[in-house]
C-alpha cells in the first residue's frame, strides 16, 4: 500500500516537472498572396512568409507544390531541406523555377519565369520548422493572361452610378446650404427692421410736427399782409 501510493506520488511530480519545464509547440504561420494575376510569357515572384516559435536551422523544410486548374493532379516544384534548395529538373517547370528567398529571413520565394497557359492552377507552400510541425500551408492561385484583363462592366457600371450619386447628393445639400443661409439672413434683417421701426416712425412723427409748425406761421405772415 505504503509503495504504491510512493509510486502515484513519484508520477504525478514527474507530470508537474514535464509540465513545467517542456514547452509545447506553438503552431507554425505560413502566409502568401491569394490571387495573382500575369501576363503571358512574364515571370511572377510567388511570396512565402512564415513565422515559428523555434529557431531557424538545417531541419527546416519548406516546399511548393502545383495543381493545374480543373484537375486534381498535384505537381512537385521545388523543395528545401537540409540548407539546400532542391529544384525539381523535370515537369513543366524545369529550367523555369529560381530560389529567391531566405530561410534565415523565414521567406521562402521562388520565381517562374516565362510564363505559359498551362501554368495557371494553385500554388501551395508548405514549412516544416521542428519541433514546431503545426501549422497549415498557404495556397495563392495564378491566372496567366494574354493581355491582363480590362476592369469589368460592373466595375465601371458602379464607379459612374457612384459618381452620379455623389454629384446629386452635392447639388442637393449646396442647395440646402443656400437656403439655410438666406433663411438666416432674412430672419436677421427682418429683426433688425423692427427694431429699427420705431426709431423711425418717432423720427418720421418729429418731422411732419415740424413742418406743420413751419406751414403755419408761413399761412399766418401771409394772412398778416
Amino acid at each position: 500500500m505504503f509503495q504504491e501510493q510512493k509510486t502515484n506520488i513519484l508520477l504525478c511530480c514527474s507530470l508537474l516537472y514535464a509540465l513545467s519545464v517542456l514547452r509545447p509547440s506553438e503552431g507554425i504561420s505560413v502566409s502568401t498572396h491569394h490571387n495573382i494575376h500575369k501576363r503571358l510569357g512574364s515571370d511572377v515572384t510567388l511570396y512565402c512568409g512564415f513565422w515559428s516559435s523555434e529557431y531557424v536551422s538545417d531541419l527546416t523544410t519548406l516546399s511548393w507544390r502545383f495543381r493545374p486548374d480543373n484537375s486534381r493532379d498535384i505537381i512537385s516544384i521545388f523543395h528545401y531541406g537540409n540548407g539546400i534548395p532542391y529544384i525539381e529538373k523535370w515537369g513543366q517547370f524545369r529550367g523555369r523555377v529560381e530560389w529567391v528567398g531566405d530561410i534565415s529571413k523565414h521567406d521562402g520565394s521562388i520565381v517562374i519565369r516565362n510564363l505559359d497557359y498551362i501554368d495557371n492552377g494553385t500554388f501551395t507552400c508548405d514549412v516544416k520548422n521542428p519541433p514546431d510541425v503545426i501549422g497549415t500551408s498557404s495556397d495563392v492561385h495564378l491566372t496567366v493572361y494574354d493581355r491582363i484583363p480590362p476592369v469589368g462592366a460592373g466595375v465601371v457600371s458602379g464607379a459612374i452610378i457612384g459618381t452620379f450619386l455623389g454629384i446629386i447628393l452635392l447639388i442637393v445639400g449646396g442647395l440646402y446650404l443656400f437656403r439655410y443661409i438666406a433663411r438666416r439672413r432674412a430672419r436677421s434683417e427682418t429683426i433688425f427692421f423692427k427694431g429699427a421701426s420705431a426709431a423711425e416712425r418717432g423720427k418720421a412723427s418729429g418731422k411732419a410736427g415740424t413742418v406743420s409748425k413751419v406751414s403755419m406761421k408761413t399761412s399766418g405772415r401771409r394772412d398778416a399782409y
